[in-house]
């Protein structure tokens, strides 16, 4: 009998922790602005700036850390970004000019999360999983990162009202570092499936992805969840402290987002594995936007913030096993890390839109309405692009076909 921590069981537990902690940590930045603008005398775009160009870096940079996660194995990798993200994240802390916080929470948190994220992880355990739970696997993956955003959201703001804004950064980096030996801890449970030989190159993956006008839509349509996911996790606070609530009820919001969407992302994983994945994205987008019209026209209250944050919950990040596994099903699990880091690049640039929108128009305006808006018409756009994707299993020769199954089971 294999032991427990040499086994595909083992990385999915540990996956789901390293994201539990890096995505917990990166959504708690919103929690940041307010306190970092104030004391420093900054407006809420220069703080918001820097998280946006997060953002992009972390998605340019995922195609080219996913590939070579691919090539020479995505276990070091991750250790690697790990390391670099808990060092970017204790520079935040001793950052006090814009130039200082865009290298810091911009530049280097940026690199470091490319390879922490989601995507090196949900590829590593989308080629050991077995095939016909793939998707129900990067759901509970997923859904580690709700449930870290459950956990470090509240942790955050108690540090920052214990310690201070920049002592609470210091306490989080040691918290990231704990990624590191987690990342190494996950050779042995995945040293069979990631030893196996190649029967295609990345460069035919590319080539064939390239020219499939349903990944090309999965690409289109995932800037929209960036856009989403981003401006929420960043704006909300500011747009509730706006409304005269308390940074606790913010915290709150961004727990409970958190906490419900680690029962939305593996309700979508279930979902995804019996019915079309492709539909369900048209859905979730759809209700996205009906909800932010919703909430928009709602009194800022405890009942209706947190209302509107457990139903975007059900929905926050429920996206990700659902395209993650429409990569994977169409094009198998091989080489999903750079497919998946790919479409991963336009959420990100979605995410510095969404994130340097938000705090331009703001400090245009004196109010979020507009990005609201402008978030309530991406997801119709966004239901309908979903609407015409193609998620049938790409067809190839039978020895390819036949190597693919094998490295799924």
């Amino acid at each position: 009998m294999t032991a427990f921590w040499r086994s595909p069981v083992f990385v999915l537990f540990a996956a789901t922790a390293i994201i539990l902690i890096a995505n917990g940590s990166r959504q708690s930045f919103g929690l940041f602005i307010v306190p970092i603008s104030t004391e420093l005398g900054w407006g809420r775009s220069e703080f918001a700036w820097a998280i946006a160009i997060q953002n992009l870096v972390m998605g340019c940079a995922a195609p080219f850390v996913a590939a070579i996660g691919d090539r020479i194995g995505p276990i070091r990798v991750i250790a690697v970004s790990a390391a670099l993200y808990a060092i970017g994240m204790a520079l935040i802390s001793i950052s006090t000019t814009p130039e200082s916080m865009i290298l810091s929470a911009g530049f280097v948190v940026g690199l470091g999360a490319a390879g922490v994220g989601f995507t090196l992880p949900l590829a590593l355990v989308g080629r050991v999983a077995p095939a016909q739970s793939r998707v129900l696997w990067l759901g509970i993956v997923t859904a580690g990162g709700s449930a870290g955003q459950f956990v470090f959201a509240p942790t955050s703001t108690a540090l920052i009202g214990s310690f201070g804004w920049s002592e609470a950064l210091v306490i989080l980096a040691i918290m990231v570092a704990v990624a590191i030996p987690l990342a190494l801890s996950m050779k042995a449970g995945s040293a069979e499936t990631l030893a196996q030989p190649d029967h295609q190159s990345l460069s035919t993956a590319l080539r064939e992805a390239i020219r499939h006008r349903g990944y090309l839509l999965l690409v289109m349509g995932f800037f929209v969840c960036g856009f989403h996911v981003q401006f929420v996790g960043t704006h909300l606070p500011g747009f509730l402290n706006d409304a005269g609530a308390d940074n606790y009820l913010a915290a709150w919001a961004l727990g409970t987002i958190g906490l419900f969407n680690i029962v939305g992302t593996i309700i979508a994983g279930r979902m995804g594995s019996r019915w079309s994945k492709k539909n369900l994205l048209c859905l979730l987008y759809l209700a996205r936007a009906v909800l932010f019209m919703t909430f928009i026209y709602l009194p800022v209250n405890a009942v209706t913030v947190l209302g509107f944050a457990a139903i975007m919950g059900l929905l926050w990040l429920s996206t990700v096993p659902l395209t993650s596994g429409i990569v994977a099903q169409v094009f198998g699990p091989r080489y999903m890390g750079t497919l998946f880091g790919i479409v991963f690049l336009s959420h990100q640039l979605g995410s510095f839109t969404g994130v340097a929108l938000g705090g331009i128009l703001y400090d245009l305006y004196g109010t979020y309405d507009a990005v609201w808006w402008i978030a309530i018409a991406l997801g119709g756009a966004a239901a309908l692009i979903h609407w015409g994707i193609d998620e049938a299993p790409l067809a190839r020769p039978v020895e390819e076909q036949n190597s693919a199954g094998e490295k799924a089971g």
